[in-house]
């Protein structure tokens, strides 16, 4: 197993959580006012199958029809490493990126969860690595989707309101950082892919995405709704949106599609919250014999912090989800039905690149922009930084990876942040000089994991220092 990115992983948690208790301050104060499963998941992935079968026109913007960005070489980053990696000749990978909503580190069956129902995914981290102790920098939505489009802290990219950005001097900044520089734009413009966005952007509002996009289609806050006159649930509109980009992308140039699920995220201010497919309802954990357990801290809420009061944000959604046995059970049963349905619609889009030939072509990437209290420590949903909150699964699988790599779980401290390079150096483009994370291929691939020497640099202040550490196996 390859060691950490970093000889001072424990220092970098250590200080990931005292700047996560600031958070938990600064929040809580603002706040204050198998075999039948199975089966029923191949029906599921067949009825969707046979909808794609006759799919509709769907929106597409095209970058023709907008003036062409200017186009300017990448900076080279860490360009003051003296023991810069040689050039990589290697063909660009199509990119599958697979990112769910308030999805957090054990909803899935292959990290040990004995209930839930994830055999696609479970499959993938056999075919793949999942990374075990993958973290969110900021347990927000807009904040973390922001990290992931730009590689950057919050401190950097400062995108801290939904819809707005930060607010100074009473004005709303909005998005600040640059938006030919976002991955989106970056893989356009200067990596030569063509370009989707299928499911939830998560900002409320735009970044170009007609100029930096060639498909772009943003369904979010529902699951269900009438469109053109037929009612959907979520998921299978993500999935159908995303087939219509696999099935009529061009076959000339290598793509980057990110499927923004909105599942498992509730629906804010609906009693029911958790509204899945009505075959899932039927057929997935219905049995009286599923019991979801109640975690042992769900009474501990009374012995949190001063400022989690009675109207802290956390404890409100608690009441709405859990404050009963029954109520909880009802939850987490229709909360796991979100999930086992995205793992169908991953399903399909894997069987989408069989059938094209391009599986083998393809990194494939799983995580999740949070994770989600489930009764813990008294709390439901995410914001403060326990595991539950800040812990994610992260899956992924590239044809790049070395084969004693397939099927192994990686330990190392691996955050956020990593996945725009990751994604970037994928597709051969070194990242952005300012973007704050690393290459998470180098825990996976013989020709780096091994007495290579990595930058480490300490993003803690906009003043950058570097150290060198040597990773061994």
């Amino acid at each position: 197993m390859v060691e950490s990115l970093s000889n001072n992983n424990n220092k970098n948690k250590n200080v990931i959580l005292v700047l996560g208790m600031l958070a938990i301050t600064f929040l809580g104060l603002a706040w204050k006012q198998q075999n039948v499963i199975f089966e029923v998941l191949d029906g599921n992935m067949k009825i969707l199958e046979d909808l794609y079968s006759n799919m509709p026109q769907l929106v597409e913007t095209s970058s023709s029809t907008f003036s062409k960005p200017k186009v300017r070489k990448l900076p080279l980053a860490d360009n003051n490493n003296n023991n810069n990696k040689e050039k990589e000749t290697e063909k660009p990978l199509n990119i599958l990126l697979l990112y769910a909503d308030d999805w957090r580190f054990d909803t899935l069956g292959v990290a040990g969860n004995p209930i839930v129902k994830t055999p696609v995914l479970d499959r993938l981290a056999k075919e793949g690595v999942r990374f075990a102790e993958n973290c969110v920098t900021t347990s927000i939505c807009w904040i973390s989707r922001a990290t992931l489009y730009t590689g950057m802290y919050l401190a950097r990219h400062k995108f801290e309101m939904l819809g707005r950005g930060r607010t100074v001097n009473g004005l709303q900044k909005g998005w600040e950082m640059p938006k030919n520089e976002t991955i989106y734009a970056l893989l356009k413009h200067h990596g030569g892919y063509y370009v989707g966005h299928a499911g939830k952007l998560g900002l409320w509002l735009g970044i170009d995405e007609h100029r930096h996009m060639d498909f772009f289609i943003n369904h979010d806050g529902w699951h269900y709704s009438e469109i053109d006159g037929k009612l959907w649930h979520i998921t299978e509109r993500n999935t159908h949106d995303a087939m219509g980009f696999l099935r009529r992308r061009p076959r000339d140039k290598p793509f980057f599609l990110n499927v923004g699920y909105f599942a498992t995220h509730a629906v804010d201010g609906d009693k029911a919250q958790y509204l899945p497919q009505a075959s899932s309802m039927k057929h997935l954990y219905a049995s009286n014999d599923t019991i979801i357990p109640i975690p042992a801290t769900a009474n501990a809420y009374d012995k949190m912090p001063y400022f989690f009061g009675d109207y802290n944000e956390g404890r409100t959604r608690w009441r709405w989800r859990f404050d009963r046995p029954d109520k909880h059970q009802t939850m987490m049963k229709n909360y796991y039905r979100l999930a086992s349905e995205v793992d169908t619609s991953v399903g399909i889009l894997l069987k989408e690149l069989e059938r094209q030939g391009v599986l083998n072509e393809t990194l494939i990437i799983f995580t999740t922009d949070n994770g989600n209290f489930h009764a813990e420590h008294g709390l439901a949903d995410k914001w403060y930084p326990h595991q539950e909150s800040i812990k994610v699964p992260l899956i992924i699988k590239d044809p790049r990876m070395d084969p004693e790599f397939v099927g192994t779980t990686n330990d190392d401290f691996t955050l956020n942040i990593d996945l725009a390079p990751t994604i970037l150096k994928a597709a051969g483009l070194e990242p952005l000089s300012r973007m704050m994370g690393r290459d998470m291929s180098v825990l996976y691939r013989q020709q780096y994991s091994r007495g290579r020497t990595l930058l480490e640099k300490n993003y803690f202040d906009e003043t950058t220092t570097t150290t060198t550490t040597t990773t061994t196996t």
